[in-house]
């Protein structure tokens, strides 16, 4: 996959949330069965949190709910409810980006993974899925 990366912007549907985020043109997103991911049908990818920005007054139409562990933190809009990026349990130090809400035109390949999230344990260790918010010092100086 290629690593350059890029700028995409996004947000939710009635656009009161907005951010914009570094990551390549060519992603692994995470297709996730957990109870939240699988009702929400959450498709999403995995960056380091020093690569994601929240733009203008976007902070103020977020609501955050928990749930099991506290450890992820499902962000939302309290205008259209949407979903558009949240913290992970799986990476406490990263943003994880809902796919659809990615605005067209800079994303050139997707390939979807699976994590099983009604084994969260095992699909943990198994799918290497802490290493997506982490960053190497050649991507870094890019």
């Amino acid at each position: 996959m290629n690593s350059d990366l890029v700028l995409h912007t996004g947000g939710c549907h009635c656009k009161k949330v907005r951010w914009r985020v570094y990551a390549p043109s060519s992603i692994v997103a995470w297709d996730c069965n957990c109870s939240d991911c699988s009702m929400r049908r959450n498709t999403h990818f995995i960056v380091p949190s020093e690569r994601f920005e929240l733009i203008g007054d976007s902070k103020e139409f977020i609501t955050t709910y928990t749930f099991g562990t506290h450890t992820a933190k499902h962000t939302f809009c309290k205008v259209c409810g949407i979903t558009s990026f949240y913290i992970p349990r799986s990476n406490p130090d990263g943003i994880s980006v809902t796919l659809w809400c990615v605005d067209p035109g800079t994303l050139t390949h997707v390939e979807i993974k699976c994590f099983d999230g009604q084994n969260w344990e095992g699909s943990y260790e198994q799918t290497g899925i802490a290493s997506c918010s982490k960053t190497t010092d050649e991507e870094d100086s890019k």
